[in-house]
């Protein structure tokens, strides 16, 4: 198998290796260690016969040793570079391994009420609520959903939000025969006297104007009379004009009965019927608006509109400052305080999370753990078999030093048994 360089070894991992061929040292020094004592305790067993014993000892020692030695090293690769067979587990059932695993995961963790029970057990909105009410955790929120907003409103295509856009408009706007509500909301207008203030409001400014545009008036009327007729004359029919104009308008505003004012009245009622009923009326009405909303200009507006709306709002979203971030984040530490301070709300708040949890684990919990089974699956073998092997290759092989002391031990048992009880 190849060995990773550690310069691309993260610093825990090569932590880990200094750490595995270390204990890989002290097994292999046990070992050693046995066999340097067999080989002396049989050397001279003959002349010291208690030696007999520790021949034992050490003979069970190496038995053990490379027993355990041999089970590590097949976990990760065949012993002694010879394929041998049910070695190099890992590497050769690697997507087995991933599989039994996802299904694991599965079936013992990713189940309906194993999450509710968990989460019932935690003060989910509760602890949100304590965390969210601190100011810098809320501004931290609001400047992270900001940045993701902005993101998203970025990475949006301008031509197909316009689309959009248009869509909608001629759908709910433009399509729709304007006639009939016009009338109608004109007609409720009528009905209440709503108008009169813009009423007024006109009447009111004609005043105004009059009162400052005399001059306007000169010749109005004068230029249409025969040249024969004195100058002196057509001044007085020019002032006189403008003098009825000002008591008309005067009548007018000061009489809420005047004729003019019943006369606008009834336009007014007549236009909100005709809008409603008179076909004529109505097409007019739907060809003014097909002539003002033609296509390019329906396209331009809501271009216009999308890129006033997406500016105001990234530069809203990138001012901490501005009064959407200021809105933002208060919200935000208001959610907070009522989370730690109404129970009523905790209940509702940790009960609709842990129904989505469920939810979500029971129809999506295959889903979920197919991504243990995928991964694994594209995980090369041989850097598959190393990570594990770093990450619990130091703790096998105390296994190994285990079953030199465990088999020692045996040795030494099972040789004391039979030369008990066989002499």
């Amino acid at each position: 198998m190849t060995r990773t360089p550690t310069a691309l070894l993260s610093p825990a991992d090569q932590e880990r290796r200094r750490g595995l061929r270390l204990m890989k040292g002290v097994a292999l020094g046990a070992l050693l260690f046995m066999a340097v004592l067999f080989v002396i305790a049989f050397a001279f067993q003959e002349q010291y016969p208690p030696l007999a014993y520790v021949r034992a000892f050490a003979e069970g020692g190496m038995v053990g040793a490379l027993a355990d030695w041999f089970a590590v090293t097949a976990l990760f690769r065949h012993p002694l570079g010879i394929p041998i067979p049910h070695t190099a587990i890992i590497p050769n059932r690697k997507d087995e391994i991933g599989r039994n695993l996802g299904e694991f995961v599965e079936t013992e963790f990713l189940r309906g009420d194993v999450v509710r029970t968990k989460l019932e057990e935690t003060a989910i909105a509760a602890k949100l609520g304590e965390w969210l009410s601190v100011p810098v955790h809320a501004e931290r929120v609001g400047a992270e959903g900001s940045l993701m907003a902005a993101g998203i409103l970025r990475a949006l295509s301008d031509d197909d939000v316009s689309d959009i856009i248009e869509d909608l408009a001629r759908k709910h706007l433009i399509n729709p025969e304007w006639g009939p509500p016009l009338g109608g909301w004109l007609g409720r207008i009528v009905e209440s006297g709503a108008h009169h203030g813009a009423v007024d409001l006109a009447i009111d400014s004609i005043a105004t104007w009059l009162t400052s545009n005399q001059a306007s008036f000169s010749g109005l009327v004068s230029r249409r009379l025969p040249a024969w007729v004195p100058s002196v004359a057509s001044r007085l029919v020019d002032d006189t004009v403008y003098n009825e104009a000002v008591k008309f308008v005067a009548a007018v505003k000061a009489d809420p009965r005047h004729p003019a004012r019943i006369a606008i009245d009834g336009y007014l009622a007549r236009l909100s019927d005709n809008l409603q009923h008179d076909p004529v009326t109505m097409a007019r009405l739907e060809e003014t608006k097909a002539t003002l909303f033609d296509s390019p200009r329906v396209r331009e507006l809501a271009a216009e509109a999308w890129n006033t709306a997406k500016a105001g709002l990234l530069d809203s979203l990138a001012d901490p400052g501005s009064g959407l971030r200021r809105r933002i984040d208060q919200a935000l530490a208001e959610i907070g305080t009522r989370l730690t301070t109404d129970a009523a709300l905790q209940r509702r708040v940790d009960g609709w999370v842990t129904d989505a949890a469920v939810f979500l684990v029971d129809r999506y919990r295959h889903d979920i753990a197919s991504i243990i089974t995928d991964t694994v699956e594209r995980w090369d073998a041989a850097e598959t078999t190393e990570k594990i092997e770093l990450m619990v290759g130091r703790d096998l092989q105390y296994i190994r030093l285990n079953g030199t002391v465990v088999g020692a031990l045996a040795g030494l048992v099972i040789f004391s048994i039979a030369h008990a009880l066989l002499g």
